[in-house]
């Protein structure tokens, strides 16, 4: 990633299709598991991970940002996918209405996940292909500043449901260990 543009972005791209399509491929063989759920997210952050150390590098004035997206990415997603598991669901993506509005949508209405994660993504490259070039120019602008500019709204809207992941995680864990205090309650 320090050194080649061209490698990483193509690197990068394919990641993000197989990605796109390692889930409808498992649901449609009906082949989706718990194992590859949580591989699809850890392979996810992963790969973020490492273009967000290689901007930190890049950008050291905005290293502490980076590091603060980065662990809220990290930390919310992991916790609001082991806590779907603990409570039984099959998937991380079913959510209750009554659990979050604004997780509902953003899981039930595919577009919108699509935008969200593209955004996201398409901020963070923009970012890293600047670091090398301004890319080509369109109607007098820079596409990867225009790119970096029309997605950055994106990921901090992005971040923000991070945090509302994290959130409901933690509200709903904290309800299975209410919900299992009172039954070793029970027991005694």
């Amino acid at each position: 990633m320090p050194i080649s543009l061209p490698i990483t972005v193509w690197c990068y791209a394919i990641s993000g299709l197989l990605d796109a399509v390692d889930g409808h491929a498992a649901r449609y063989f009906n082949q989706s598991t718990k194992f590859g759920a949580m591989l699809d997210q850890l392979t996810d952050r992963i790969g973020t991970s490492c273009l967000i150390l290689t901007l930190s590098y890049f950008y050291p004035k905005y290293m502490f940002w980076f590091q603060l997206s980065l662990a809220i990415d990290i930390s919310c997603h992991w916790i609001f996918l082991h806590t779907s598991i603990l409570q039984g669901k099959t998937s991380h993506k079913l959510i209750d209405m009554s659990e979050n509005y604004l997780m509902n949508i953003y899981y039930t209405n595919k577009p919108v996940l699509f935008f969200m994660c593209a955004g996201n993504e398409a901020f963070y490259l923009s970012l890293y292909c600047l670091y090398f070039t301004t890319g080509p120019i369109v109607a007098g602008l820079s596409l990867f500043k225009l790119i970096c500019y029309v997605s950055a709204p994106i990921a901090l809207l992005k971040t923000f449901i991070s945090l509302v992941h994290g959130f409901v995680a933690c509200k709903n864990l904290a309800t299975i260990d209410i919900s299992e205090r009172e039954a070793l309650r029970k027991k005694k």
